[in-house]
């Protein structure tokens, strides 16, 4: 959500902002809604004040048996509270339309987000690691003679449509080792608490991340009115909302382990083989609230906090910064995270990282209070995954894969494993 006093304040700015989003500026009809509010609101407390005075003169004109000026002043009253509710009903209306319109804007993009239309303007920051170099033909994660039978999309299909699946065996024991492993890395060494978080959430709760109104079409509601999450930076961001917190607290930090469900609405034909992109996922998901001034640096260590997670894997990857034309809805600047896939031949985005500034905190009402004492003040907010679960399955089989069938799993992984280190041709661990 937008802070309207600064639109007010600096229209040519907010303008120039949106227009590197590629839209037309706004501020015209934002600035006339809100003045046509203001005007209600003016009148209607004029008009308050007269009826306040007439009531009093009411009286007095009875006492003084002046029964022309008592029916008079008595009309006004009734005029006046007449008026009073049109225009308050009035100055609602514009009030609506005015948090509609607002709403559905994006949020500004920082000043260091290069400009761009799509995915082809992203700017690369860097890239570690080396792809691995095969002398036969890399295979797809679904063409693995290794996850036959243990990666079934039929059985998936028969039981939920199609872009579920259903993991067996060895790969099931590997998709929740690599869960455990990000986990303890995100907890232990880089010190997020972790949270278990419900999937199912309230409105308020979507609404307070900008999943709603804008994109309730990309995610599932129950028929008790309850959302399924999109991520768990649903209910981890709205831990804070309506709340206060000591400026001393900050940063909070927190990662959760979560299902996670996206329709996947206007994303026909793209990915539907194997399990790139499906109904269902699992991610390991970052949130940081954050003092404003501690927000740009936060983003930096996050992106660190997802990176490490492949480097420690073995995998390569590229990180890269999204154009305005590219970026989410609520975020300032996003760092997506591109993991080698050896069967595409291409980087594939596993992690995204964005830093969304008061934006999603002024939906939440989520402030902190300095530690002056001064006014309390919006919070900023920040989310990424530390990474995806079922990408970064995929990673690890398409890069570990052998001639022979067989797949040989990062070094890392072995304890969560009973130090087993490969996923044989027939499927099993050993």
């Amino acid at each position: 959500m937008h802070d309207i006093r600064a639109i007010r304040d600096n229209p040519d700015a907010f303008d120039a902002a949106m227009a590197r989003r590629g839209l037309p500026p706004q501020s015209p009809e934002i600035l006339a809604l809100d003045e046509a509010r203001r005007a209600c609101i003016t009148a209607a407390e004029t008009a308050q004040a007269a009826r306040n005075s007439a009531s009093k003169d009411v009286g007095r004109a009875k006492a003084a048996g002046d029964e022309a000026e008592f029916q008079r002043l008595r009309a006004l009253v009734s005029e006046k509270k007449e008026e009073i509710a049109r225009l308050e009903e009035e100055a609602k209306a514009r009030d609506a339309a005015l948090t509609a319109l607002l709403e559905a804007l994006p949020n500004l993009p920082h000043d260091d987000v290069p400009e761009g239309a799509d995915e082809a303007d992203n700017v690369e920051l860097r890239r570690r690691g080396t792809p691995p170099a095969f002398d036969f033909p890399p295979r797809e994660h679904y063409d693995l003679p290794a996850v036959a039978g243990n990666m079934d999309f039929e059985t998936a299909a028969k039981l939920s449509g199609a872009r579920f699946v259903m993991l067996k065996g060895g790969i099931a024991r590997l998709h929740r080792a690599l869960a455990q492993f990000m986990l303890d890395i995100q907890t232990v060494e880089n010190g997020l608490t972790e949270i278990n978080t419900p999937v199912l959430v309230l409105e308020e709760a979507m609404y307070g991340t900008g999943q709603l109104p804008k994109f309730g079409e990309d995610s599932y509601q129950t028929r008790e009115g309850w959302w399924l999450i999109p991520t768990s930076e649903v209910p981890l961001t709205n831990i804070v909302a309506g709340e206060i917190v000591d400026a001393a607290s900050l940063p909070l930090r927190y990662t959760a382990h979560s299902l996670c469900f996206r329709s996947e609405a206007g994303s026909a034909g793209r990915d539907t083989a194997g399990m790139l992109r499906q109904h269902q996922f699992e991610k390991v998901e970052m949130v940081s609230v954050t003092h404003p001034d501690q927000s740009r640096d936060e983003l930096d260590r996050m992106t660190r906090c997802a990176e490490n997670i492949l480097e420690r894997l073995g995998l390569a990857y590229r990180t890269v910064v999204l154009c305005t034309g590219d970026m989410g809805f609520g975020a300032r600047r996003t760092h997506d995270i591109e993991v080698w896939l050896p069967g595409q031949n291409t980087y594939r985005e596993i992690s995204s990282v964005s830093v969304c500034g008061d934006f999603q905190a002024r939906r939440m009402n989520a402030r902190f209070r300095p530690e002056d004492g001064g006014k309390p003040e919006f919070l900023h907010t920040l989310n990424g995954s530390g990474v995806a679960v079922g990408r970064c399955l995929i990673a690890v089989l398409e890069n570990g894969q052998q001639a022979d069938g067989s797949v040989l799993l990062p070094e890392a992984l072995h304890p969560y494993l009973g130090g087993m280190t490969r996923l044989t041709a027939d499927a099993t661990l050993d």
